[in-house]
């Protein structure tokens, strides 16, 4: 199905934020829903599937954070990229094209960009997604770790050997990763266009990326490396759905923390998906969305 498509650049911190909008207008009694991507320092593309929202009667909004994707900055600012840059951007986005009434989805680090948000109880949202993300990096660490013992040992004796010597950039660091990826981010594989198309910028572009995470999922050792929220979640006053799939580097117990720390929160496993539900599942996922989003309606 073809949709009315808008993209432009919104003025943010003297640089320029990409958006695109799909769809034309809400339906009555309907509200836009709000897409945030995950890296932290990927790009929108890979959500493209939820395109698909536009069928229910409302627009979808994506954007690529500053200094990712198509919002791409090219000088150097890693003191730049926080926490508190990507919360105030959310707001310039909203407040630059109107969408002072809206539904929130955030996916993995967009999730905990969006639970950040919601923490400082914003006016307007009217449900919120949390889609494979953690309430603490410390958590994600220990799961990651988990799902890595269970590689094959030449597989995990690369990964220790290049993060041991700091040659993280290495091509069989990169296929090492590489089968982590395959069973624990995206199961579909080869992956979509629209997934590669996200993961190609990120190799691009990686500042953000490795300033704020680190040089993969399970070697984190940027500025997040210690985040924690799990004790703020009870600040989170929106109808909430907790997403996560079976095999999902956000492991059940790290949903399950979100889910327990956010009242009234609802949460779904879908059993053949691993971190890209969307992706791996996605009419079902956007069945489960949809249905909880028309709950929620003004």
């Amino acid at each position: 199905m073809s949709y009315v498509e808008q993209e432009g650049f919104i003025p943010f911190k003297g640089y320029q934020t990409w958006y695109k909008i799909v769809g034309e207008k809400e339906e009555t009694g309907k509200l836009p829903l709000l897409c945030l991507h995950g890296g932290p320092g990927a790009c929108h593309d890979y959500l493209l599937s939820l395109t698909a929202m536009a069928n229910t009667g409302r627009r979808v909004i994506f954007y690529d954070q500053l200094g990712c994707g198509n919002s791409h900055i090219d000088t150097s600012k890693p003191d730049m990229w926080t926490v508190d840059l990507y919360v105030e951007e959310v707001d310039a986005v909203r407040k630059a094209l109107g969408l002072e009434k809206i539904h929130l989805l955030g996916q993995s680090w967009g999730g905990m960009l969006a639970m950040e948000y919601m923490i400082r109880q914003p006016q307007g949202v009217a449900s919120v997604t949390i889609a494979s993300s953690p309430a603490s990096m410390i958590q994600w660490v220990e799961e990651a770790n988990k799902l890595r013992d269970e590689l094959p040992a030449d597989i995990q004796g690369a990964l220790l050997k290049h993060e041991a010597a700091g040659t993280t950039d290495s091509a069989e660091y990169q296929a090492a990763m590489t089968e982590f990826y395959n069973r624990h981010v995206c199961r579909v594989v080869p992956n979509p266009d629209y997934v590669l198309k996200s993961f190609a910028k990120l190799g691009e572009h990686p500042e953000v990326y490795y300033t704020m995470n680190g040089p993969s999922e399970f070697h984190v050792i940027g500025t997040l490396k210690n985040w924690n929220i799990i004790d703020q979640l009870g600040k989170i006053n929106a109808p909430t759905l907790v997403t996560s799939g079976r095999y999902d580097e956000a492991t059940p117990v790290i949903a399950g923390t979100v889910h327990d720390g956010i009242r009234g929160s609802e949460w779904v496993i879908f059993e053949n998906s691993s971190h890209m539900a969307h992706v791996e599942e996605p009419e079902r996922y956007m069945a489960v969305l949809g249905e909880f989003i028309s709950r929620h309606e003004p």
